[in-house]
């Protein structure tokens, strides 16, 4: 079975053997009243790693979002501008704010000519924005250099859920390291530093460590560090956590870059053998390839076909729009047989479609029989 659904881009697994050994898994302590080891420099190689002056660690983005809007508490003079393409776990945490009496208007998916119009239409002193780095979706990145540049009109500050980009995307991308270098996420990656960017980041992903940070300006740190609710009322980062976590950083800094080149030449690679097919997916150059069904033969269907033929792959809706699509997940540990299988049966799929050697999906196999 070729397995095409985990996000751990890099590959990075983690085995326990290979971690720092820990006294002690958790102090039982909320993390406001204890600071496990470790966690005060790895926050800061994490703000180094995204070019931000300061970094706090959290258990999980989820976390991050129930507390970030508490920055700007008073309704009267605050309003948020969403995204309506965000991710999920920010939509949480900008429901929470809503109960608090914050405003809410959205803005059309990653458009700065509409982000525009809602803040002229808005009545506020204070606009935070919030929208994710990078789009699986639809394959682009936010256009967040606009975004900043829409603030420049009023005091505002731009929240970015930066978790696909990081320790995927970085900076200066070119055609011998197409996802860029140092994996610093999307700031990162357009040359950007601003203290109005507040970076919400899970390193689940790409650093594949179930935890979070958040990341920006020292000030703005530090006042999320005292207004923080969960780091009173949650658990803090467990020690075999951090120490994956230091893992992950000493591996991107030594072998980061090796290992997204790699990543590249397989994206690439899918792209190359897909590409006169209709087929042809969608997600830029990003390891997650998207694409939709058709009339003759739907999403849910590609979705059950290739399962049948032993790959496992992610079937899901738009974020915009609904429409079910397809989702293939690429990470550094799959080989090119695997990124061939994938191509050879998807264009096998094509071929049943145009009505070519009739294609029979059975016990996991494709097999061809003639009329």
């Amino acid at each position: 079975m070729s397995d095409f659904t985990s996000a751990l881009y890099l590959g990075l697994a983690h085995e326990h053997a290979s971690l720092r050994p820990w006294q002690q898994f958790t102090s039982g302590k909320p993390a406001v009243l204890k600071t496990m080891p470790g966690a005060l420099s790895l926050a800061s190689d994490l703000a180094l790693l995204t070019g931000c002056e300061a970094a706090t660690i959290a258990p999980s983005t989820l976390h991050l979002f129930l507390d970030v809007f508490s920055l700007w508490p008073h309704a009267r003079t605050t309003s948020i501008y969403m995204d309506e393409g965000l991710y999920q776990i920010g939509r949480w945490g900008v429901e929470r704010a809503m109960a608090h009496g914050l405003c809410v208007r959205r803005f059309r998916h990653q458009d700065p000519n509409s982000l525009a119009r809602c803040l002229l239409s808005g009545n506020t002193r204070n606009a935070i924005v919030v929208t994710d780095g990078f789009c699986p979706g639809c394959g682009k990145p936010a256009p967040v250099r606009e975004y900043l540049d829409c603030l420049a009109g009023c005091k505002g500050w731009l929240v970015i859920d930066d978790t696909q980009a990081i320790g995927v995307l970085g900076r200066n991308p070119s055609a011998p390291a197409p996802l860029g270098l140092g994996g610093g996420g999307i700031m990162s990656m357009f040359n950007l530093r601003d203290s109005r960017a507040v970076l919400v980041c899970s390193l689940a992903k790409g650093f594949g460590v179930p935890m979070a940070f958040l990341a920006g300006a020292r000030p703005l740190v530090d006042r999320f560090e005292l207004a923080s609710e969960t780091r009173v009322h949650c658990s803090p980062v467990a020690a075999p956590v951090l120490h994956a976590a230091e893992q992950a950083l000493a591996f991107n800094e030594h072998a980061g870059d090796r290992a997204r080149a790699a990543l590249a030449q397989l994206i690439l690679r899918l792209q190359s053998k897909l590409k006169s097919s209709r087929f042809r997916p969608g997600g830029g150059m990003f390891p997650v390839q998207t694409f939709t069904g058709f009339q003759d033969l739907p999403a849910e269907e590609i979705h059950r076909r290739l399962a049948a033929s032993g790959i496992q792959t992610v079937l899901q809706r738009r974020r915009t729009s609904g429409e079910p699509q397809v989702a293939i997940l690429l990470t550094a540990r799959h080989t090119t047989r695997e990124i061939d299988k994938l191509s050879s049966t998807i264009l096998a799929l094509e071929d049943h479609c145009h009505g070519r050697p009739n294609l029979q999906f059975r016990s996991g196999r494709v097999r061809t029989s003639r009329p």
